[in-house]
């Protein structure tokens, strides 16, 4: 006999009544209506990070709405910027609630092909009674995961740089590898990947690169890499064939485009143009298109040329020294807030925060949650998702 809720295990083969989404019962009373498989409810809407957030359904569809009458103004699109984020706030709210719906479906389905299961008692029913239920524990933990992106700027677009360690060539080859794994990984889930400054190694690989990341929770999900990624192989780049190991940095800013207010005096800045480099035909040769930012007193420097034009390049530069000068001002208050609390955590940009060894063995370990994935391969294929999973579920260390 089939018995996927506790009760059932605990010898009272009783099925709970169900509540929909964004209403009672919730996770924390584990009343009837939790699915007893996952950490996650489907009455579960109400407040607070845990509780609350992504699930808001109720203010999400009222949002959508608000969305939609101003996306039927004909005059939205006399300001392009502002039609093509309403247009795209739209559609992920529209893909947000939809993936609810579906959900719902799903343990309606559920719930009714364990009701036929116990009545019919016979091994098909029993087994399309276990897939229904395998098809809802994998959404409920994709819905789970989504519950832990309640941070600050988690909802935002993601604005990443990897630089190339020490270790000429192979790190330069690590840096471009890393490149290609994220830029997969976007495919994957249906991201716009934008590169919009890239400097190229002398041989091979890339030095650093910077690049946006666009859709919902970008920047949520992407934070789990921030840090020090370290590569052991064997060289391609030896002839005597030794393994080496190569680090490369990925470091992140939420896009915080328009909305936070940041004090930038373009006093403090020297803004230098260049030639851009790479494709791009006759015009990137002839006309000094790429610009350069650096922030005097600081000393961070952004550079962009991904635009044929030098005011849309020098524009979304400032965009990103912003987000930059944003990011660095609020890191150094949650530093004065530890100093203040005496809390000591060591930062140490030699520690790695992943492996990815390809010989002897193949894997990829995670050295803040100890996950490991035996498909080196795969990962670095953009295969990213156990290990995003792990980190969020653990939490922040």
């Amino acid at each position: 006999m089939l018995h996927p809720y506790p009760s059932a295990i605990n010898g009272t083969p009783r099925r709970p009544s169900r509540a929909p989404w964004g209403e009672s019962p919730c996770p924390k009373t584990r009343a009837p209506g939790c699915a007893s498989f996952a950490t996650s409810c489907l009455g579960c809407a109400s407040d607070s990070r845990s509780c609350g957030g992504i699930f808001d359904l109720a203010a999400k569809q009222a949002r959508l709405e608000e969305l939609q009458r101003a996306a039927a103004d004909p005059t939205l699109w006399e300001d392009r910027e502002r039609a093509e984020k309403t247009l795209r706030e739209q559609r992920e709210l529209e893909r947000t609630l939809g993936f609810f719906a579906e959900t719902d479906k799903l343990a309606e389905d559920a719930d009714l092909m364990l009701e036929l299961a116990s009545e019919a008692a016979d091994a098909d029913a029993i087994a399309e009674a276990e897939k229904s239920l395998a098809q809802l524990r994998t959404r409920l933990e994709e819905a789970e995961l989504r519950r832990m992106l309640g941070g600050e700027h988690d909802a935002l677009d993601a604005i990443v740089s990897i630089n190339a360690g020490a270790g000429g060539t192979e790190a330069q080859d690590w840096a471009e590898m890393l490149l290609r794994m994220y830029q997969r990984w976007c495919e994957r889930h249906g991201f716009a990947f934008e590169i919009i400054d890239i400097q190229a190694g002398e041989e091979a690989g890339i030095k650093g690169v910077t690049f946006t990341v666009t859709g919902q929770y970008a920047y949520g999900f992407l934070r789990s890499e921030i840090g020090i990624h370290r590569l052991v192989r064997i060289s391609p780049f030896d002839a005597q064939k030794r393994r080496q190991t190569s680090f490369a940095a990925l470091s992140m800013v939420p896009d915080i485009g328009d909305e936070i207010v940041v004090d930038l005096d373009e006093k403090d800045l020297r803004i230098d143009t260049y030639r851009a480099g790479g494709a791009g035909g006759q015009h990137v040769n002839k006309t000094d298109s790429a610009v350069r930012l650096t922030h005097l007193p600081s000393g961070i420097v952004v550079q962009c040329q991904s635009e044929r034009s030098q005011h849309k390049n020098k524009a979304y530069a400032l965009k990103v020294m912003r987000a930059k000068l944003y990011e660095k001002a609020r890191l150094e208050h949650e530093a004065e807030v530890e100093r203040v609390a005496g809390e000591k955590k060591k930062i140490d940009f030699g520690m790695q925060i992943r492996s990815y060894t390809l010989h002897p063995s193949q894997r990829v370990k995670d050295h803040r949650t100890d996950f490991e994935v035996g498909n080196a391969a795969a990962v670095l294929d953009g295969d990213l998702d156990g290990l995003i999973r792990a980190y969020l579920l653990q939490g922040d260390s």
